[in-house]
């Protein structure tokens, strides 16, 4: 890290802008280049479209619904808050939109927002009235995720205010978090919190003590969220009202019903990513259109709406003053609702990026709480502290890191966050939680010591957890070894695999690239999975599986392969009663997440031993942690192993074996 902070900002500013020029071109080849179906597949797109109806929000935002028609099973990235753009294809189009004719599509010059996602249905925040118009006049209509500029030009900004601060709480926070001035914090008795174990309860001592910023790192399973909502609850006797910041609108949402339930009052700004009744109750919107003078502030806006809609020809000064006199009490009563709003919550919850919301505007809080900070980028973060007095972050930097996309600028460093840089250069002001709550002790010690130094344990009442006697929490079916492969190529079942008796070679366990996208498939390792899956379900047995509710989460490093196991379940009728117990994602989608059994596809099998981004370690941490009880791994040893890590791990897994359940 260079020596002055000011000199690190700049290069991390450079870095974004090598990650923007890059996203940018990959829209650019997106809209231009790509045909609808690849788009669809790769989940940047949906098409076609029905329009549903279109209302004005209590935000007096006019949305609209939108339902995709075809490929429903195909997984997507549309969020809450992300950016699209919508196009029209023209017949010709129609028949070759398998292709790589751009051309035939036709842009609208216009945005718009996502405002909530539910299955197959979407609701849509447009500009204005004109662009639903268009929208309704159009044929054939798609809509696609567009570059979300909005959030970079909040991060540069934010990248250049802090830069330029000379003096004030911004410029000692600079300082503070880049290692130039040593963290200051108070002194004081420690509190005691009997229902948290002793690191969990120093945890909130030393959030409580913090002056400037405060790291609690929570590895897997150790009650991170549980400690960060009573360091929130514990502050706020001492203050009126703090910030919460995660960097996607789920982790707000989680950390927000978590506050919620412990009965805080929570203001959710931003749009919730889940869509039920207990999240929407406490959203700003929800609130706004619950307040007393709101069906005052709807009638007035409706007003203006019919004055422009039957707009006099004459007269024009007389109209122009009487629209004046209505959005002039229009927005006296939004300041009045806002007020009331934010008068009464003791939590503004949003995202970093959220923090910047215009009903925001002009607030300043003593402490922001950064959820998840590990998956923020450096720059995103600064949007929100630029509004704090001090910064507390949770969240653990040995799991998944912020998604960068640029190899240049992830091989620069772009991904490292500012977590990461306080822990390096302040480590004094790390609290690690140490007693975990999930995993079998054989599980987690594997990740203790690659990941933490030794230093998480199990907690007494999961250290021997298991499903079966004398089971072996984990194993690793390694498909370049026939031996071990070949109890699973059975015959007869929806996903059988030839055994070598039936063809001349023993069964090819090669990865392939989805042609439709740029993920990576293995079509026999998927379908071993599932026989491996079975095998272990059998030995379970039907009754207890369904009687005990037993958990399974799938999980693979690639869409592709995710997509695969998802249709290969769904025609299996074997797993059909299973179905509610079973769920299958990427490592991503994963993340904050535990299940009783878990099979990790791990896909890469070539003979160069190239793993790609199965390189990142802590994706893999984030992998094998999600597990309670059994964790299976499927893959090519002879691939992966190439790689220290993946030697290491196979070595510790196959030192599992013969053990008895009280070995470890």
């Amino acid at each position: 890290m260079p020596a002055s902070s000011i000199l690190w900002l700049q290069q991390q500013k450079q870095l974004l802008e090598m990650e923007y020029k890059y996203e940018r071109e990959q829209f650019r080849a997106q809209t231009e280049t790509a045909g609808v179906a690849r788009k669809v597949a790769q989940g940047y797109c949906w098409y076609p479209l029905n329009l549903g109806r279109s209302y004005y929000n209590s935000l007096n935002q006019l949305v609209v619904e939108v339902e995709r028609t075809e490929h429903t099973d195909q997984d997507h990235g549309f969020e809450p808050g992300k950016q699209v753009c919508f196009f029209t294809q023209d017949a010709s189009g129609e028949a070759r939109r398998g292709g790589a004719h751009g051309g035939l599509l036709h842009y609208f010059k216009f945005t718009a927002t996502v405002s909530y996602v539910d299955g197959n249905m979407m609701v849509v925040a447009l500009p204005d009235a004109e662009a639903l118009a268009r929208l309704r006049d159009g044929e054939r209509v798609g809509v696609q995720l567009y570059l979300d500029e909005t959030t970079y030009r909040l991060m540069f900004e934010a990248i250049d205010r802090v830069a330029e601060a000379k003096h004030g709480r911004l410029a000692e926070l600079r300082e503070v978090c880049y290692g130039v001035k040593p963290a200051g914090r108070f002194t004081f008795q420690p509190l005691r919190f009997p229902w948290l174990n002793p690191t969990q309860e120093a945890a909130v001592n030393e959030v409580l003590r913090a002056k400037d910023v405060m790291i609690v790192h929570g590895p897997p399973g150790t009650g991170k969220t549980t400690t960060l909502v009573e360091a929130i609850y514990e502050t706020l006797h001492r203050e009126s009202q703090v910030l919460v910041c995660a960097q996607s609108n789920m982790a707000v949402d989680w950390i927000s019903e978590k506050l919620a339930d412990r009965g805080v009052s929570v203001l959710r700004v931003g749009n919730p990513s889940r869509v039920n009744d207990k999240m929407l109750s406490f959203t700003y919107e929800r609130r706004f259109e619950a307040h007393p003078a709101y069906p005052s502030l709807w009638a007035i806006r409706k007003a203006i709406r019919d004055l422009y809609d039957h707009r006099p020809s004459g007269g024009r000064e007389a109209f122009h003053q009487k629209v004046a006199r209505l959005r002039d009490r229009a927005t006296e009563l939004e300041i009045t609702i806002n007020e009331s709003l934010f008068n009464e919550a003791r939590v503004i919850a949003c995202t970093l990026a959220g923090s910047a919301n215009r009903v925001l505007a002009g607030k300043k809080f003593s402490t922001l709480f950064i959820d998840e900070a590990a998956q923020a980028l450096e720059a995103a973060c600064w949007i929100a502290i630029q509004k704090a007095g001090r910064v507390i972050l949770a969240g653990d930097h040995r799991q998944l890191p912020p998604t960068i996309k640029c190899p240049e600028a992830l091989k620069g460093g772009l991904d490292r966050t500012l977590m990461e840089t306080i822990a390096t250069r302040q480590p004094g002001v790390v609290s690690l939680l140490r007693m975990q709550y999930r995993m079998n002790e054989a599980i987690m010690r594997f990740s203790s010591e690659c990941f933490y130094d030794g230093k998480v344990e199990s907690a007494p009442e999961v250290k021997y957890r298991g499903i079966l006697d004398w089971d072996t929490p984990m194993e690793w079916i390694d498909t370049s070894d026939e031996a071990q492969t070949a109890p699973y190529l059975e015959a007869g079942t929806d996903t059988a695999l030839p055994s070598a008796s039936d063809t001349a070679d023993a069964p090819d366990f090669s990865e392939a690239l989805n042609p439709d996208s740029t993920s990576r498939t293995n079509p026999q390792e998927a379908r071993l999975t599932l026989n491996v899956l079975k095998g272990y379900f059998t030995k379970i047995g039907k009754e207890r599986i369904l009687q005990e509710r037993i958990d399974t989460g799938i999980i693979s490093p690639y869409k592709g392969q995710v997509q695969l196991l998802r249709s290969l379940l769904r025609r299996d009728p074997f797993f059909k009663p299973y179905r509610h117990l079973l769920s299958v994602n990427t490592v991503d989608g994963f993340q904050g997440q535990e299940r009783d059994i878990i099979l990790i596809s791990l896909v890469r099998s070539n003979e160069s031993g190239n793993i790609g981004f199965l390189h990142d370690l802590r994706r893999m941490n984030v992998a094998i942690t999600r597990a309670r009880m059994k964790l299976i791994l499927v893959g090519n040893g002879r691939t992966l192993c190439h790689q220290p890590f993946y030697r290491l791990l196979r070595s510790y897994v196959r030192s599992l074996a013969g053990r008895t359940p009280a070995e470890g």
